[in-house]
């Protein structure tokens, strides 16, 4: 359960704000705390056991949980996430040009359901600036290692541009490949959010094989090394769909699939129709997707090569829920959404409880 002086904050607090403004006081909270020193202090709790070390992308992850995408967009606050226990952190997603995203109110909370809708459309300040934060963090990252301190590894999403055309996205990916492939540990072509016109049809395989041919192509040519190429799929795909995927990934020896995205669906939800309705457009996510999240993994796990990475995620709220993701196939396990509703010593909880059960599957 999430600490108590959390639990109140959030319920007299942040339920109070628009979740936007509330995350950007938390993240900003986060790197002042930071700063001030206190992540060595916190690291001496949240660093994650050796025995959690796990081996996936040619990269060895001190935990096999993970932060997904849309935390942190711009790179901001790799390191103060990193210090509350998260194995990895993917950062973006980031597009070529910099953009403000959708209009505001764009973030919704379903308390009900510990869920989220989001529409906030790639807000970012663009690769460029992402680059340029990212060297930075490695030149920390390098001198933290020495020191034996706790380090994440750090995953780049990257996504199309909303104003640039789909017959231009290919050129619009590759940019943004070649400029932040040499600062990533692994690199995540996303063709699966709801939350920009018409990106969803680059799932499509025709589409999709030119394009993660070209992105790996860029990315390898640009670090001058082999940068490890994922794509990140929609739960909204047919099942035939996501068997086409799988097929292609190992076709094209892709290194791996990250599954998955929010959904469009309003399925299965709690809280009444009318604040659903009145939620609006976006992408939904949180424990509602956890089914779904389950399938699209067997389904990629029994259709993919041993070797091939799958990173899940999606309703995942418990080291429960990772452990249970990991026996089912996964390599990694991501989260996110409950991290809003779970507060910051939610990825310590998950590490102890994944070292408690394997203790424990081990007797």
């Amino acid at each position: 359960m999430p600490v108590p002086v959390y639990q109140l904050a959030f319920r007299h607090l942040f339920t109070r704000m628009d979740p936007e403004r509330a995350h950007h006081l938390v993240v900003a909270g986060l790197r002042w705390a930071h700063r001030c020193g206190a992540g060595v202090l916190l690291e001496k709790i949240t660093a994650p056991d050796p025995a959690l070390r796990t081996e996936a992308l040619g990269l060895t992850f001190p935990s096999p949980f993970g932060l997904a995408a849309g935390f942190d967009k711009g790179a901001f606050s790799v390191l103060p996430l990193a210090a509350l226990g998260f194995g990895h952190i993917e950062i973006g997603t980031v597009t070529a040009q910099a953009q403000p995203g959708n209009p505001a109110p764009r973030l919704v909370r379903l308390v009900k359901d510990r869920a989220l809708i989001n529409r906030m459309g790639f807000n970012n300040d663009g690769a460029g600036a992402a680059r340029r934060r990212l060297e930075r963090t490695a030149e920390r990252i390098t001198r933290l290692k020495r020191a034996g301190r706790h380090t994440p590894v750090v995953g780049v999403n990257i996504g199309k541009t909303k104003i640039v055309p789909l017959e231009g996205a290919v050129d619009d990916y590759l940019h943004s490949a070649s400029t932040l492939a040499p600062v990533a540990d692994y690199l995540v072509v996303n063709v699966s959010s709801p939350n920009t016109p018409g990106l969803r049809q680059l799932q499509d395989i025709e589409a999709l094989r030119p394009l993660l041919r070209a992105v790996g192509d860029e990315a390898d040519a640009a670090a001058g090394r082999h940068v490890p190429l994922l794509v990140k799929i929609s739960p909204d795909l047919a099942d035939a769909d996501v068997d086409a995927v799988a097929d292609l990934v190992t076709e094209m020896r892709l290194d791996g699939i990250i599954a998955t995205n929010t959904t469009i669906s309003r399925q299965g939800l709690r809280s009444p129709e009318d604040e659903v309705a009145a939620a609006g457009a976006g992408g939904l996510s949180g424990p509602v997707l956890s089914e779904r999240s389950k399938e699209v993994l067997v389904r990629l796990r029994s259709r993919l090569p041993e070797h091939v990475t799958v990173i899940s995620v999606g309703g995942v709220v418990s080291a429960e829920d990772v452990s249970e993701r990991l026996r089912l196939g996964a390599t990694l396990v991501q989260g996110y959404t409950a991290f809003v509703y779970e507060g910051p010593l939610w990825a310590h909880r998950i590490n102890k409880g994944l070292k408690r059960i394997r203790r424990l599957t081990a007797v």
